[in-house]
């Protein structure tokens, strides 16, 4: 069962590992395949219990607060992504020799002969917002598609849904790609790397491995980061159906097999005849919504997905015109006496919040919450030119003003000591004080939220609603 396809799962005992956005869902479906399931799930609240109840009425085993000792009989573990692969279940999985498969894996198994090919994107920072581009742009070529994976549409659904579908654009995490031996992508993006999810990798080197499964197999296009060398290095790696091309995406001038940007023109030379003496012309930076560095690089990524699979030139411009981003990331709010208010709260980790600070000239930055590990040297040294100001919040914000005191010590900083929700208001007001005409008060936190906020979506609505309160006064 672990590498054939399996086509009759009447009476397989699979075990499901974790109730929630994947595993309920994946025990349905399995179910209803005929197979034998049993949940298994670390926690016994009263959330879980009402997960529970609901299976159990469809006739599926759960067993919960027991998380760790393999079921009887199991011939299969379809895990959900976030459990770690060091957890004992999967210890006594493989010493049982029984595979271990993710909801990813699960929904490639399932699909049907003639199903849509995947177009798949990673990275660190960037993945959700590329994928909804790449969207648009098959969307405005006449395609059948869908954002799916880690966001809209479950994958199962997409696969096993009534709705027919030309090409998917998959979003996919290292803990997907772990758990996803068998996934074999048309083309697929690897954005960007930088040191995320250690803890539960357990190291870079294995973090960079999990990401990198994204290219095994690709038929047409690897694209990478001509910025990254990481990213490049994966594509070195991977094992390719004969003809598959390296593609690289620049926000430079491309050479032949890469796409990048010329005097505010996104443009191709990999899709194109001739590609060392030809370039077409895809869309114009201000297409770009919003225009920032890091985004056109998503743009591109999306582009070089999008002409691999063999949309015209035309889609790209108008499947990019059409797009429009997610709350919280880098949204302008508003502008108050000459000073935009931007809000990136989903810029949770370093690497995203370098690539914020990098769009705008003059910031005041307010940033802090939970570090996850992360150190803050490097972020703060290669931004601190363009700091007017900082305001911290937070637990972990000690670490960033001892970053920005080694790095930008002539920066004002206020460091904020509350961790109460209202503290967001108080540090948009610090903010306005520090900030002068055309600057931009931007809230890229580089942390987590959850030592103040439910989420960062919570985060980033707090920062609106104080500077909307900071307009009506103005």
């Amino acid at each position: 069962m672990g590498s054939q396809e399996v086509t009759d799962w009447q009476g397989k005992h699979v075990t499901v590992a974790g109730l929630g956005v994947s595993g309920i869902p994946a025990a349905k479906v399995l179910h209803g395949l005929g197979a034998v399931v049993t949940v298994v799930n670390d926690g016994d609240d009263e959330r879980s219990r009402a997960q529970a109840a609901e299976l159990e009425a469809l006739g599926i085993t759960v067993r919960l607060g027991d998380g760790a000792t393999l079921p009887e009989g199991a011939e299969l573990i379809v895990t959900a992504p976030g459990w770690k692969p060091d957890k004992p279940l999967f210890a006594a999985a493989a010493a049982a020799d029984v595979p271990v498969w993710g909801d990813v894996e699960l929904a490639w198994r399932l699909r049907g002969p003639d199903a849509a090919p995947w177009l798949a994107v990673t990275g660190t920072n960037g993945k959700t917002t590329t994928v909804q581009m790449l969207a648009s742009i098959l969307t405005a070529a006449g395609l059948r598609t869908a954002a799916v994976g880690n966001i809209g549409v479950s994958l199962l659904d997409a696969v096993l849904g009534e709705e027919r579908y030309d090409v998917l654009a998959v979003e996919l995490s290292s803990y997907q790609l772990h758990w996803a031996p068998s996934l074999r992508a048309h083309s697929a993006a690897v954005l960007n790397l930088a040191p995320d999810h250690l803890d539960w990798h357990g190291s870079m080197e294995a973090y960079a491995a999990d990401k990198g499964r994204i290219y095994e197999g690709n038929r047409v296009a690897c694209v990478y980061n001509l910025a990254d060398k990481a990213t490049e290095d994966l594509v070195r790696e991977a094992d390719v159906e004969e003809g598959c091309r390296a593609v690289g995406f620049t926000l430079g001038t491309p050479g032949p097999s890469q796409l990048g940007v010329v005097e505010g023109i996104l443009v191709d030379r990999a899709f194109v005849e001739n590609r060392q003496k030809n370039a077409q012309e895809l869309a114009e930076v201000s297409d770009v919504n919003p225009p920032a560095p890091h985004n056109i690089a998503n743009a591109l990524a999306a582009a070089a997905l999008a002409r691999a699979f063999g949309v015209p030139a035309a889609a790209v411009r108008d499947g990019l015109r059409a797009f429009t981003p997610d709350a919280h990331r880098i949204a302008h709010v508003a502008d108050v006496d000459g000073v935009a208010y931007v809000d990136d709260s989903k810029a949770t980790n370093t690497h995203a919040a370098e690539a914020s600070l990098a769009a705008y000239e003059s910031i005041v930055w307010i940033a802090g919450g939970l570090a996850k590990g992360a150190t803050f040297d490097e972020l703060v040294a290669k931004s601190a030119k363009r700091l007017r100001g900082v305001v911290l919040i937070g637990a972990d914000r000690a670490l960033i003003r001892e970053a920005l005191v080694r790095h930008a010590p002539e920066v004002p900083v206020v460091d904020l000591d509350r961790t109460d929700t209202g503290a967001m208001h108080a540090a948009v007001r610090e903010a306005r004080g520090l900030a002068r005409k055309g600057d931009t008060v931007l809230l890229a936190p580089a942390c987590a939220s959850m030592d103040m906020f439910a989420n960062y979506n919570k985060r980033g609505d707090a920062f609106a609603e104080a500077v909307r309160e900071l307009g009506a006064s103005a």
